[in-house]
């Protein structure tokens, strides 16, 4: 768990509703860290950004890195297509925040610290230049915008949301399998029964978990996602992505792609995870 990097998606009424009441659409030109938000738009994304960049050109100006943000977005469009068969038609708002004024605005959302959500649009804990952090972020984001966009009108649960997000993000940075501290956490909860079953993390969101069982929760449905790519391929995780947009089932996606049911598939896991060597 990345306790300041903790990521939260939600399209439930009561985080668009949140948003409203405090006057969060930056399409209103809200007053931010240096007056107003600056807009710049790619193919498929609307950027508004308000970080702390005092100067407009050059090799560390506002520009170049608003063009960087969507270079990042752009890429990420593309592997959405190429690793999950999905190509959301609609522009993505994404809107970087200056670190205070997402703190000051969002806090209340979570029980956890948290760098990003998905809420309508994309909202992100800023940064002033294009790190390792801030790709993984966008990329985490940008799966559950393009789940909204897909299936407007299907809750998903959170393991599956959250789980394809954390393993899309991982891929952001070249990283395609647990590391190896990850995998001891899951193991020796795992043997301890310390984990939670997938129905426990089927709401939509986690927002009601503290920080340690957050953490555990993201890791866990990360793990089993990875699973899945490790014990049938990515192709047919893919191949998932595609029939539940096709048919808006997830159980029945699964019974199809990987010809089991989603228990079968949960007792595997766990059987992988308690014979993970120590």
């Amino acid at each position: 768990m990345r306790a300041t990097t903790m990521t939260y998606q939600s399209c439930s009424a009561w985080v668009l509703l949140w948003i409203a009441i405090l006057g969060a659409s930056i399409a209103t030109a809200d007053r931010g860290a240096d007056g107003e938000y600056d807009e710049r738009r790619s193919s498929h994304f609307t950027l508004y950004q308000d970080v702390d960049i005092d100067r407009t050109s050059g090799f560390y100006g506002s520009r170049r890195f608003e063009l960087q943000v969507l270079d990042v977005l752009e890429g990420g469009y593309r592997n959405l297509e190429s690793s999950l068969g999905m190509r959301p038609r609609k522009n993505i708002i994404v809107t970087i925040h200056d670190p205070n004024i997402f703190d000051r605005r969002f806090a209340g959302l979570f029980r956890f610290p948290a760098a990003g959500f998905y809420g309508g649009t994309i909202h992100i804990r800023g940064d002033t230049a294009v790190t390792d952090r801030l790709v993984r972020v966008l990329y985490h984001e940008l799966v559950h915008a393009a789940f909204d966009a897909e299936l407007p009108n299907t809750a998903l649960p959170a393991w599956f949301n959250e789980g394809i997000a954390e393993w899309f993000e991982a891929s952001a940075t070249g990283q395609h399998k647990l590391s190896e501290r990850q995998k001891q956490a899951l193991a020796s909860r795992a043997r301890e029964g310390q984990l939670f079953s997938l129905s426990e993390l089927s709401g939509t969101n986690l927002a009601s978990l503290g920080p340690n069982a957050a953490g555990v929760a993201y890791l866990e449905s990360y793990g089993f996602i990875n699973y899945l790519v490790r014990e049938r391929g990515e192709p047919r995780l893919r191949d998932l992505c595609r029939q539940l947009i096709r048919t808006g089932d997830l159980l029945d996606s699964l019974r199809r792609i990987y010809r089991s049911d989603l228990q079968k598939l949960e007792d595997g896991y766990m059987i992988a995870l308690r014979a993970t060597p120590r």
